[in-house]
C-alpha cells in the first residue's frame, strides 16, 4: 500500500487500542460513576429541602409574629375601650376588637399550617440525609478500592494518546479529512480490512459489512497510494498482514495441452495456453513484476548502410 494508507492503517490501529482501553476504563469506572450519580442527586435533593424548610420556617415565623402583633393591637383596643365615653365609641372599639381577633385567628390557622409543614420537611430531609450520608461512605469505599486499578488503567490511556498524535501528524491532509468524517460517520470505525473469503476463488469483500468487491480493488491499494472506500459501508478499505499477493492473487494452474498433429495446430494450441495464463497471472505481475531492462540494441551496420558480411 502506499504511504498514506500505511500512516492510516496505523493511525487506526492506535485508534483501536485506545478505544479498547478507554472502554476497561469505563468499565471498571461504571460503578463508580452510578454512586457518584446517585451521591449527586441525594446532595441536589438535600439543599431543595434545606431550601423548603427556610422558607417553611420563615412563613411560620412571619405569621406568629402577625399574631403577636395583634395581639398586642386587641390588648390596646381593650385598653382604649374601657375609657370610652360614650355607647358609640365602646361599640366602635369592641367591632375593632373582634375584626383583629378574627385577623388573629386567620393567623394562627395559617402558622399551625406552616409548622406542620415544617415538621413534615424535617423528617423528610432527616431520610434524606441518612441516605445520602450510607450512599457517600459507600462512594469513599469503592473508590479507595478500585483507586489503584482504575489509575493504572488511566495510565494505560495517557500512554497511547502521545502515539495517537504522532500517529495523525503522519497522516497526509486529504487522508486526515477523510478518515475524521468517517469516524465520526462510524463511532471512531473508519477502517475496514479485505477480506477473501474463499482461497481457491479471486473474490474479495468488505471485512466490515462483507460487502462483495471488484478484483481490482486489491490491485489499486496494492499498487497506488489511493483511499478506496467500501461502497456499502463507506469506511476506508486495506490490505491485512495475512492478505500478501501471493495469497490473494489466485493463480490458474497451468494446463498441459494436447501435443498437436501439424505444426500450424500445435503452434496455435500453445498461444491459447499462453493466453490463459497471462490472464490468470495479471493481477500478480502488475503488482510485483520489476521493470525489465531493454535490450542491447542489436548492431546491424557500419553506417554505411550496408548489411554486415557475415563471411
Amino acid at each position: 500500500m502506499g504511504p498514506t494508507n500505511v500512516a492510516l492503517v496505523n493511525l487506526f490501529r492506535i485508534d483501536q487500542d485506545l478505544r479498547e482501553a478507554q472502554e476497561r476504563y469505563d468499565t471498571a469506572a461504571r460503578s463508580v460513576r452510578i454512586l457518584e450519580r446517585r451521591v449527586a442527586e441525594l446532595s441536589t435533593k438535600v439543599q431543595a429541602t434545606h431550601q423548603s424548610l427556610k422558607e417553611q420556617q420563615t412563613k411560620a415565623a412571619s405569621f406568629e409574629l402577625d399574631i403577636k402583633t395583634r395581639d398586642e393591637k386587641i390588648e390596646k383596643l381593650r385598653t382604649q375601650q374601657q375609657t370610652a365615653r360614650t355607647n358609640k365609641e365602646y361599640q366602635a372599639f369592641l367591632t375593632e376588637i373582634n375584626t383583629e381577633k378574627v385577623d388573629r385567628n386567620k393567623s394562627e390557622d395559617e402558622a399551625l399550617k406552616a409548622m406542620e409543614a415544617v415538621e413534615r420537611i424535617q423528617a423528610e430531609l432527616k431520610i434524606q440525609q441518612t441516605q445520602f450520608d450510607e450512599e457517600s461512605k459507600k462512594l469513599a469505599d469503592l473508590k479507595a478500592a478500585q483507586g489503584g486499578r482504575l489509575a493504572d488503567l488511566q495510565a494505560e490511556i495517557d500512554r497511547i494518546k502521545p502515539a495517537r498524535q504522532e500517529a495523525w501528524e503522519a497522516v497526509p491532509p486529504r487522508g486526515r479529512t477523510s478518515y475524521e468524517r468517517i469516524a465520526d460517520k462510524h463511532e471512531g470505525d473508519a477502517m475496514s480490512p479485505m477480506q477473501k473469503p474463499d482461497a481457491r476463488v479471486e473474490e474479495y469483500s468488505c471485512g466490515t459489512c462483507n460487502m462483495s468487491l471488484v478484483v481490482d480493488v486489491y490491485n489499486r491499494l496494492h499498487s497506488r497510494d489511493e483511499l478506496v472506500p467500501c461502497p456499502n459501508c463507506g469506511r476506508l478499505l486495506f490490505i491485512p498482514a495475512e492478505l500478501p499477493p501471493e495469497v490473494a492473487v489466485h493463480k490458474a494452474k497451468e494446463k498441459k495441452e494436447p501435443r498437436a498433429k501439424g505444426g500450424g495446430a500445435g503452434a496455435s494450441g500453445a498461444g491459447a495456453a499462453m493466453t490463459r495464463q497471462t490472464a490468470a497471472k495479471s493481477v500478480v505481475e502488475s503488482v510485483n513484476k520489476e521493470p525489465e531492462e531493454a535490450p542491447a540494441a542489436t548492431v546491424a551496420g557500419d553506417g554505411s548502410g550496408e548489411t554486415a558480411d557475415a563471411g
